[in-house]
């Protein structure tokens, strides 16, 4: 009787298993598979990038660049300007901590041209470096860190910092058009 039942219980089975989808009642098992997982990756909303500084742009452009990095440290109880207006350094746990909210969403990116992980940035910045000494800048080198300008010197020259600022944006945008 037992081995019966068995058989009956595995015919039921199997017949079950050859039918069509039009026959069977009960909806199929939703089962995990690549399709549907990137499917339900794909519908996810895309990460947000970073804004990015360029080269040359106004400065009207980078205060609108800037808004949502400050937007969003205002909504975390701290107002940078507010803060730099008042002199206040009593409120930089305050700042960091909205910063370190804020800052790997809305703080804006440099340049590709002026970021560390850029290869090619050391390049630039040589690259500046060469148009600045021939608008007569005479002590300027490539920074410290591989990617920024180092005005005046050792020397703390007054005049090779006044007019590396004066002729920096032009380098710069020179040596990007370049590229």
């Amino acid at each position: 009787m037992r081995r019966s039942l068995v058989t009956v219980v595995a015919l039921t089975a199997l017949s079950a298993c050859g039918s069509s989808p039009a026959t069977t009642t009960a909806a199929p098992p939703k089962v995990a598979t690549l399709q549907s997982a990137a499917a339900a990756q794909s519908s996810a909303a895309p990460k947000k990038e970073r804004p990015r500084e360029t080269i040359g742009m106004t400065a009207e452009d980078q205060e609108a660049l800037l808004g949502p990095y400050l937007k969003c440290m205002r909504e975390q109880g701290y107002d940078p300007i507010l803060a730099r207006k008042n002199g206040d350094s009593a409120n930089s746990a305050a700042g960091d901590e909205a910063n370190r909210i804020c800052e790997p969403q809305y703080l804006p990116l440099p340049p590709w041209e002026r970021d560390p992980a850029n290869p090619e940035a050391r390049d630039f910045a040589v690259g500046v470096v060469k148009c600045l000494k021939g608008k007569g800048v005479e002590y300027v080198a490539v920074g410290d860190d591989g990617v920024g300008i180092s005005l005046g010197g050792d020397q703390n020259d007054s005049r090779s910092i006044s007019l590396g600022l004066d002729h920096m944006s032009e380098c710069e945008r020179e040596v990007a058009a370049k590229s």
